[in-house]
């Protein structure tokens, strides 16, 4: 059975308190683990929300600060420690390659697992061996390099059961169907389109530490969930801006232009005890399914 779902691992910023960790997300996608922004801590995260290193296909890096990359160090060597049977690709941004390097040999250990690196040269197309989803990177507005991450599904078809009965199609035949595009029926060609619609593919966007800009608004189109940094409240939007963030205000306002299903606010400031605020401010601009991660927290992909 298919599983999709975000496990937060940890949602504070630059300081943990303690309730929040350094960040750290886990997307199960059916098969597929995606690991992103693994800051400081992630490693015991993982056991706490029962996530193991044989879960892990796939670590997305947004930038090289502390707090989105520290624990990458842990997780690569509890990979290997665990012999994790199956590649897992790296993703992050290329001016960083030698914090990647650093962080990848912080310490001595036995390389047993295999670690693809793909470092991110530009916006555009990832390469994914063996996903059952595209990935692309989108270029963000912070004083380091960084990219957003979106995840995008092929679109499918949704069999239609009385254009399948009309035409007295069942059994064998309806498999044969989806396989092969068409089939003859009674002297007659019947294809997919025929009897089916178009299932539009489930899409899922990664936004973190950046300004307002255009990736922001690229990467949350459509989406199904989108988990984005609201590191500040608008009445200190100019801390905001000044070092790269954006307020909840801003979050709630861009996933309300572009039409997403589920909004995740994350990364908080130290300087909000109480996030009472946060959710409020999203709000007044955000209608739709809306979260305050807490770390530990799962949240479903919305079904189609």
């Amino acid at each position: 059975m298919s599983q999709r779902e975000l496990v937060v691992l940890g949602t504070a910023s630059q300081v943990p308190t303690r309730h929040r960790n350094h960040n750290g997300y886990l997307l199960r996608w059916d098969g597929e683990g995606l690991l992103f922004d693994p800051g400081e801590g992630t490693q015991r995260q993982m056991l706490h929300a029962g996530v193991s290193a044989t879960d892990l296909t796939r670590i997305c890096v947004t930038h090289f600060h502390g707090d989105h990359s520290l624990g990458l160090a842990g997780v690569v060597q509890r990979i290997n420690l665990d012999r994790v049977p199956h590649p897992v690709h790296a993703y992050y941004p290329a001016s960083g390659q030698v914090f990647f390097e650093r962080l990848r040999h912080a310490t001595a250990f036995h390389e047993s697992a295999e670690l693809h690196p793909h470092p991110v040269a530009g916006p555009g197309p990832l390469p994914a061996p063996g996903a059952p989803f595209a990935l692309e990177a989108v270029r963000l507005s912070h004083p380091v390099e960084a990219f957003g991450y979106r995840l995008t599904e092929p679109d499918g078809r949704r069999l239609l059961p009385e254009r399948l009965a009309a035409l007295g199609l069942r059994g064998p035949a309806v498999g044969r169907l989806q396989r092969e595009g068409a089939v003859e029926v009674e002297g007659r060609t019947v294809t997919l389109a025929e009897v089916s619609e178009v299932r539009r593919g489930q899409r899922f966007a990664f936004v973190m530490d950046t300004r307002l800009c255009e990736g922001v608004h690229a990467l949350a189109e459509g989406v199904d969930l989108l988990v984005i940094e609201a590191t500040f409240l608008a009445a200190d939007a100019h801390l905001a801006k000044e070092h790269g963030h954006l307020t909840a205000a801003q979050a709630a306002q861009v996933a309300a232009e572009a039409g997403v299903r589920t909004l995740v606010l994350t990364h908080f400031s130290q300087r909000y005890p109480d996030l009472a605020g946060h959710l409020a401010e999203a709000r007044a601009h955000f209608d739709g399914e809306l979260v305050v991660a807490e770390d530990l927290a799962r949240i479903p992909v919305p079904p189609r």
